[in-house]
């Protein structure tokens, strides 16, 4: 859709110039990571489930800035450089406070899973770290590296993790009972499938991108 056979919602999302409607959203999201931070450690009943609200919506808000930009051509230099680096801190921020809850990542399973879940999530910043830079070199010749398949099913079962992880440590605080531990197993097994697949997302970039290397 272009302006000429728009609505008034283009008008109303081109906003005034790089400060347009996907610019808002991208920015609205840095700002909902600390306010997800804060309800994520303020102790008050059912304090994971609002902590949990607050990263929905802020995860929304990456699905719609996008699409928006693409879809009425407001695409900017300063959305391409604040969109991905809003992703990665909201994702790492929560897998980050996450850790310094153990039982989120223990469920039972003892101290060696804590140790493990502090791997995974050590595997994760590094590969955005190594990506990024990648990217950042490859920009220098005038390659632009697109994101892989690998990379958008990482970053869906990053999400998916934290989504699940969240209702369980949320569970697990409001009731007794088994259903918070199961819902915390299931939130690993999607954990251990991101960080399976951020290995692979991150040897893909570098093998099939290895050329930009050898200039």
């Amino acid at each position: 859709m272009n302006e000429e056979n728009g609505s008034g919602f283009y008008k109303f999302a081109k906003g005034n110039g790089v400060m347009n409607l996907p610019n808002k959203l991208t920015l609205s999201r840095m700002v909902m990571i600390p306010v997800f931070i804060a309800l994520f450690y303020v102790n008050f009943t059912g304090h994971y489930f609002v902590a949990l609200a607050v990263f929905a919506i802020a995860s929304l808000t990456d699905l719609l800035d996008g699409k928006i930009a693409r879809k009425y051509n407001l695409v900017t230099n300063l959305g391409k450089f604040l969109d991905p680096i809003a992703d990665k801190v909201l994702v790492l921020s929560a897998l980050v406070v996450m850790l310094t809850v153990p039982q989120i990542f223990t469920s039972g399973l003892g101290g060696w899973a804590i140790i493990a879940a502090g791997c995974g999530v050590a595997v994760i910043l590094a590969r955005e770290i190594i990506v990024s830079g990648f990217r950042m070199v490859a920009a220098s010749s005038g390659v632009v590296i697109a994101a892989d398949i690998f990379g958008k099913y990482k970053t869906t079962a990053q999400d998916i993790a934290i989504v699940i992880l969240l209702v369980g440590a949320g569970v697990c605080e409001l009731a007794e009972g088994p259903a918070g531990s199961v819902i915390n197993y299931i939130g690993l097994g999607f954990f251990a499938i991101a960080v399976v697949l951020t290995v692979i997302s991150g040897i893909n970039y570098l093998v099939k991108n290895r050329e930009i290397l050898k200039k």
